[in-house]
């Protein structure tokens, strides 16, 4: 009988703590009882360490006090209808504190007016110009109507485009600037000209490869599409930066945060991680190894060992962003919020880029929270590194100046915050897809070892779980077969 595995995982933010507590599951027991195992260790227990450069566990999902009440400084909501993260939190002890957004609509600030979201769309993409009326201008939305799609070559697609070259070649600029801008912009913090149809909204980049016009292939992702089955997204009562403490509470691992590992090395079948400062390095030795850290350093980690995989990951660029929480009284309001928030096309230019009313979306905050009304304000794109270089005074007033052009907002916060996100967001440029498939390829030639995280199939919190549980799988496959050898 050999000892029980050790696997590391580097990166102590969601994805990787999501891959712990995975590893924990997929080890659990005598891995020789099972079935197509080939080796079998001693004890119940495989030893499962986490690095977490940062002092604190959680990554991009963090919840503190604005006002004396919880509010998240990341992510605040998981899309439901994915199960990964639901099933996550329910898993780890959350489940009776999952809860719902309030039925409540959302808008787009354009050209002086708030607009309601239009329907029929497949993320900003029309099925019938007539739902833009009202958002674009009568002669906008004649343009999109009078447009023949089927005359424009291209379609169907053989290959991956740019979902803002594609929309505004058969319906024109301004459903570019005006929908799909602000829609992809709230989710990737891009630019939709240089995002990818197929790593953003795959289901229309499956369409648009079988039907000749655009219209059809949106028409299509909408009729196929299941029937809603409850609502889209989930929260945490308290914050989903809740989850992440659950998660590593739950993985029983052996967390190490405020440590960097600046090395991989092979050592035999296994993996030496080179930590602490130069002149006196610790060493750490693996059996296998998971790397749920951002594209750049898991590219450093790889150089050596893959170079052609290092370069890929080296490829990915990433958005830094900002959220800016403010507590204002009600009074500050000509009338209450009544809506979950608004959108802000880039053509505004505008600070923020999104502005959510926590306290309306979410009626367990909106309880506590009494005649405060908390928002948030996103701000930042790729490669809009000047507006995050203003200091945290010169943001919070740049917010509340587009709020008053917006809703009429006077006066100043009760209470603010503003927290920093530094290449938060990676970019999923065209042939993202394919990259990533190379990645993984070139992962597959490293017995003992996976990526996971927000750089590869969604940078949502449940495809980051999803990923992480993948890898959790892989990894466990290797150790339990004869690619990972275990010494005794």
């Amino acid at each position: 009988m050999t000892r029980a595995p050790r696997v590391a995982v580097i990166g102590g933010g969601i994805s990787g703590l999501a891959a712990a507590w995975s590893l924990r599951r997929e080890l659990a027991g005598h891995a020789g009882q099972d079935g197509h195992a080939d080796q079998a260790w001693e004890g119940d227990q495989a030893e499962i360490t986490l690095f977490e450069q940062r002092r604190m566990l959680g990554g991009h999902l963090r919840v503190s006090d604005v006002a004396g009440l919880p509010v998240d400084e990341g992510a605040e909501s998981v899309l439901a209808r994915r199960p990964e993260a639901v099933d996550l939190a329910r898993d780890v002890g959350l489940g009776d504190d999952l809860v719902h957004p309030a039925p409540v609509g959302a808008g787009i600030w354009s050209r002086g007016s708030i607009h309601p979201m239009p329907a029929s769309t497949v993320m900003g993409v029309p099925a019938d110009p007539v739902a833009l009326s009202g958002l674009l201008t009568g002669a906008e939305v004649a343009t999109v109507a009078g447009t023949d799609d089927a005359a424009v070559p291209g379609m169907p697609i053989e290959a991956d485009v740019s979902i803002g070259r594609l929309v505004a070649s058969r319906m024109g600029r301004a459903v570019v600037q005006r929908l799909v801008e602000p829609l992809l912009g709230g989710v990737y913090a891009g630019h939709a000209d240089e995002l990818s149809l197929d790593a953003t909204v795959p289901a229309l980049g499956a369409a648009a490869r079988q039907h000749p016009t655009l219209r059809e292939a949106v028409q299509s992702v909408r009729e196929s599409a299941p029937a809603p089955d409850g609502p889209v997204f989930a929260g945490i009562d308290g914050g989903v930066g809740r989850l992440p403490e659950a998660v590593a509470r739950a993985a029983e691992a052996d967390v190490r945060t405020g440590v960097t590992v600046r090395e991989l090395q092979r050592d035999g079948t296994g993996w030496r991680l080179v930590t602490g400062p130069v002149p006196a390095p610790d060493i750490f030795h693996a059996d296998a190894v998971i790397l749920a850290v951002p594209p750049v350093p898991a590219a450093r980690l790889l150089r050596g060992h893959a170079d052609a995989t290092a370069a890929e990951l080296d490829g990915i660029e990433s958005a830094s962003m900002a959220v800016v929480t403010l507590a204002l009284p009600q009074s500050a309001f000509p009338e209450p919020p009544a809506s979950s928030g608004f959108l802000v096309p880039p053509a505004e230019g505008r600070t923020i880029k999104a502005v959510t009313y926590s306290s309306v979306k979410w009626p367990w905050l909106g309880q506590r929270a009494g005649d405060l009304v908390v928002l948030r304000a996103s701000i930042g794109r790729h490669r809009d590194a000047a507006t995050l270089q203003r200091d945290d005074t010169e943001l919070v007033d740049a917010v509340l100046a587009d709020l008053h052009d917006a809703v009429g907002v006077r006066g100043r916060p009760i209470d603010s915050r503003v927290t920093r996100w530094g290449g938060a967001v990676p970019q999923y440029t065209v042939g993202h897809v394919q990259r990533v498939e190379r990645i993984r390829a070139g992962v597959s030639q490293l017995p003992g070892l996976d990526v996971c995280g927000a750089a590869y199939d969604g940078v949502g919190i449940a495809a980051c779980v999803g990923t992480a549980g993948a890898a959790a799988r892989r990894v466990a496959d290797d150790v339990r077969s004869s690619r990972v050898r275990i010494g005794t």
